[in-house]
């Protein structure tokens, strides 16, 4: 979001502020790195501690670090207090407060603290999809008046031509962070069904185990490759036959716009929250049904060249100048 709001509004000053502690100041110059942004990094002894207290105290405003501002974009992780100017936030999705028990007790406690602060304190709170808009007004009694959506982009190393991976044999893919939210299971349960009549085909999965979750157990024709870089995850959906993306719920679902822009078959979830991210190039299939999943997969197979044109056009509208130019209309929409 910064990278696009710096590219359409050059004229502005962005300044970009994170009190993190060594580790998290070197990710965060590196993501900043290509960006014409000012940093300001502040590098803290105990910072995720440092950020809570200071954003629940409620003292100390911001301007007393980085002098007077028009805008304060805060993020997950940090909301100081303000005496002036355009107060804004992002909320990516309230799966939090839907699926309690599957996210981390720490993650649960932070968003629920910023979720009731966004809604007393903000000006204008970005969605990153009309679906999380509703949400959000229906859920957190956000008025609608006040909240923007703000498609998120994609990088554009997500496309058909470049480097295809190759392991042996055709493989459906399927990319997510491991928990009972993504519904990987049924993802391989509906793999099972497929590779009946297909023997040959492997399912690649890709993702990290999120905290508290227990990885699938082995199956025949599985491959768990864990975390891999964006680099090879942009060559492992350009060589994927198809590509499946069953989740229960979803703030945006960025993967199923990565697919699309690869121009591989794509199968998503029925649930409305990925209506936005599918249009109408993705297969849709009902997630808690293994066998409306593997329906769908077979049909993707067989029939995905023929969403691969509309596929390309409906991802090729996420990138992260028109994430930019929305950021900064909602901005001056309060000023």
């Amino acid at each position: 979001m910064v990278g696009g709001l710096a590219t359409v509004a050059p004229e502005h000053e962005i300044v970009a502020f994170a009190p993190t502690g060594i580790q998290g100041t070197r990710r965060v110059r590196e993501a900043l790195e290509p960006i014409p942004v000012e940093r300001r990094l502040v590098t803290l002894p105990g910072a995720y501690a440092w950020r809570l207290a200071w954003s629940k105290s409620g003292r100390l405003p911001l301007e007393r670090i980085l002098g007077p501002f028009d805008v304060f974009h805060f993020s997950d992780w940090m909301y100081p207090p303000q005496r002036a100017g355009v107060r804004a936030t992002t909320i990516h999705d309230l799966v939090p407060l839907h699926f309690p028990e599957l996210v981390h007790p720490r993650t649960r406690r932070m968003h629920g603290a910023k979720y009731r602060h966004a809604a007393a304190t903000c000006d204008v709170v970005f969605t990153n999809s009309r679906f999380t808009a509703a949400d959000v007004a229906e859920h957190l009694q956000i008025p609608s008046e006040r909240l923007r959506v703000a498609y998120p982009g994609i990088d554009a190393r997500f496309r058909p031509d470049g480097e295809r991976a190759e392991l042996g044999a055709p493989y459906v893919l399927t990319v997510s962070t491991l928990d009972p939210r993504k519904n990987v299971e049924v993802v391989m349960d509906a793999f099972r069904l497929v590779r009946r009549q297909r023997p040959e085909l492997l399912l690649v999965v890709v993702g990290g185990l999120a905290p508290g979750a227990v990885a699938p157990a082995d199956r025949e024709g599985v491959r768990m490759l864990g975390f891999v870089d964006d680099p090879r995850l942009a060559a492992l959906y350009r060589g994927a036959s198809a590509f499946v993306y069953a989740s229960r719920f979803e703030g945006f679902g960025m993967p199923v716009v990565e697919a699309l822009a690869s121009g591989v078959p794509t199968v998503a979830s029925s649930h409305p929250s990925l209506d936005e991210t599918s249009g109408q190039a993705a297969f849709r299939a009902d997630p808690t049904s293994a066998e409306a999943v593997a329906e769908a997969l077979e049909d993707a197979l067989q029939r995905g060249s023929e969403r691969r044109a509309s596929g390309l056009a409906h991802a090729r509208q996420f990138t992260w100048e028109a994430c930019g130019n929305a950021v900064l209309r909602g901005y001056e929409s309060v000023l």
